[in-house]
């Protein structure tokens, strides 16, 4: 993984400088909180609900041992024990003192990491395929672009003050793990008939208060020109954003009111200015990419995993836990964060330092945080499984449940956001035990369910199979449900069902559906999604609400 050069630890230093200094001034009256807060935002430090939230980066997901285990140091000295993995591959730590935030950044910087820009109206921490480097279907490794990428966009002079908020994200798979068509910016790497490697660009994306899915603004920019086009994209998004409603200050809005077709002629005009100025570094990029080199793998018997799966809970944990790997003797391992009746991607700082030393031992010392709230070991050998396995199951780590009922993004909700308007983490613990109880999860399979307390839509939940996002009316919460969603390269907006439900109705409403499901699918291996796809939407929603209801509502 990528290692901070001279430049990148001076400039950490200065910033955790700078920012302990305006602390000081913020302790000591010398500023205002007006005046504080878009020192803080550019810091990464948000006001929440009960207490200060520091979100740190971890760029495009990335991290080794040492990093996870600095931050359950911070986790136990400046928090309460544990840290909160978010939908944008960060980690958040919600009860930080401000007091003790510059010490905080201080240790962060001596394990190469920080929080600047993971907020702000600037370009946020560019996220990435979490299987990228490991995944047998991937073209290239996306990450050293993500890492140019990043190096490109933090600090940048011109896009500090962009009109809102702005988010990138990168695969190199054609089968899309990271979202990339509901982010302002999404690229996807492909190579031409000539071989040469490049990008679809996909800008315009994003969810909130008004989803959209991006659309193809360019099918193949070429490796030498990607960053004059981005930057040509960003600038004139700068220009022509919205300032005068913060609503309409995406650059989705932007893409939509003027149309494609105008954005992209614009795009290309200062694309075509812009170009001769910007020379690529190919020894420049070959170092970085260096640095993302496949470990050396190792050629051993797999036999001790072949043995396991006769263990029957070994062999559920293998059949929904781990992923392909491009060498046919090592696996990918997903850590699910997410233990029936647990909060969705939150990790204790003893189940931090479980990772850290599971990863040295055998994990080639690399970890990876998904978008989905997991955490991932990407090379694992299949003759290490077991013990791999046997040390998640001591620490609780072990829940096989990834890509099922249970494996939900939530949002904070209203438990710690000062933006949420409902509770999202006491309905997933609700589904997940609810359903497991009920003994219905596997035979339910592949499964999607994403919660937002708010239409800020954090937990991702336009893009869920099943999508529930609670709203306060008349200050008792209400949960709609949206359904037929799709995080994947066949990206989709969830249609909304029908009127909300009650907190104590949502969870009933979800086993009516489901139910429904089971008995409308073809067979076993006719997943939610694609029922939905082939009967629409109607018999859903009559499992819902009831034809009666549904027409008087």
């Amino acid at each position: 993984m990528y290692r901070y050069n001279d430049f990148d630890e001076a400039f950490t230093r200065a910033r955790v400088a700078q920012f302990s200094a305006q602390v000081a001034r913020r302790l000591d009256g010398s500023l205002t909180e007006d005046e504080f807060r878009p020192l803080r935002l550019m810091n990464g430090l948000y006001l929440q609900l009960h207490a200060y939230m520091l979100r740190v980066a971890i760029p495009y997901g990335t991290l080794n041992s040492r990093q996870m285990r600095q931050l359950a140091m911070i986790a136990d000295t400046w928090d309460k024990g544990y840290g909160h993995f978010t939908t944008r591959q960060n980690i958040q730590f919600n009860w930080p003192k401000l007091g003790d935030v510059p010490a905080i950044l201080s240790a962060l910087a001596d394990v190469e990491m920080h929080a600047i820009q993971t907020s702000g109206n600037c370009i946020r921490n560019v996220t990435a395929d979490h299987f990228a480097g490991a995944a047998a279907d991937e073209i290239a490794d996306p990450r050293p672009i993500a890492e140019l990428l990043r190096q490109w966009s933090t600090d940048h002079p011109e896009f500090q003050f962009l009109p809102r908020k702005f988010k990138i994200a990168i695969t190199g798979s054609p089968n899309d793990r990271a979202v990339t068509k509901a982010h302002d910016i999404g690229l996807r790497m492909l190579r031409n008939d000539a071989g040469e490697a490049g990008f679809e660009v996909i800008v315009g994306g994003g969810l909130g208060r008004t989803p959209m899915i991006g659309q193809v603004i360019n099918p193949f920019v070429p490796l030498d020109d990607l960053l004059p086009y981005l930057e040509a994209i960003l600038a004139t998004y700068n220009e022509s954003g919205r300032r005068d409603n913060k609503y309409k200050a995406r650059i989705k809005i932007t893409v939509f009111e003027n149309g494609l077709d105008a954005f992209r002629a614009e795009v290309e005009r200062r694309f075509a200015e812009l170009r001769p100025r910007f020379v690529l570094n190919h020894a420049f990029l070959a170092e970085i990419a260096a640095a993302f080199a496949p470990p050396a793998f190792r050629n051993a018997p797999i036999d001790a995993h072949l043995l396991a799966l006769g263990n029957p809970a070994y062999r559920e944990w293998a059949e929904t836990n781990l992923a392909a790997h491009r060498n046919d003797q090592y696996a990918i391992v997903t850590v699910s964060l997410k233990a029936h009746g647990a909060t969705p991607g939150d990790a204790s700082s003893a189940q931090m330092r479980v990772l850290a030393d599971l990863a040295e031992a055998y994990g080639h010392d690399e970890l990876r945080i998904s978008h989905e709230q997991n955490v991932i070991l990407p090379h694992v050998h299949k003759g290490d499984l077991p013990s791999v396995w046997a040390a998640l199951t001591e620490a609780g780590l072990a829940t096989a449940n990834v890509g099922l009922l249970s494996d939900i993004i939530a949002c904070p909700g209203m438990d710690y956001c000062a933006l949420a308007t409902a509770r999202s983490i006491p309905v997933a613990q609700a589904l997940a035990t609810h359903f497991r109880d009920l003994g219905l999860e596997r035979e339910i399979g592949a499964l999607r369910i994403k919660i937002s307390g708010c239409i800020n839509a954090c937990g991702h939940h336009h893009v869920g199979h099943i999508g529930i996002l609670g709203l306060d009316r008349a200050g008792v919460e209400n949960y709609q449900i949206t359904l037929g969603g799709d995080a994947t390269e066949n990206a989709a907006i969830g249609e909304r069902a029908g009127p909300g439900f009650a907190y104590d109705q949502i969870v009933p409403a979800i086993e009516r559906l489901l139910r429904s499901y089971l008995d409308l699918r073809t067979d076993a291996q006719e997943s939610f999604a694609h029922a939905f796809r082939r009967l629409g939407p109607e018999p859903f929603r009559e499992a819902l609400y009831g034809a009666a209801d549904r027409d008087a509502a």
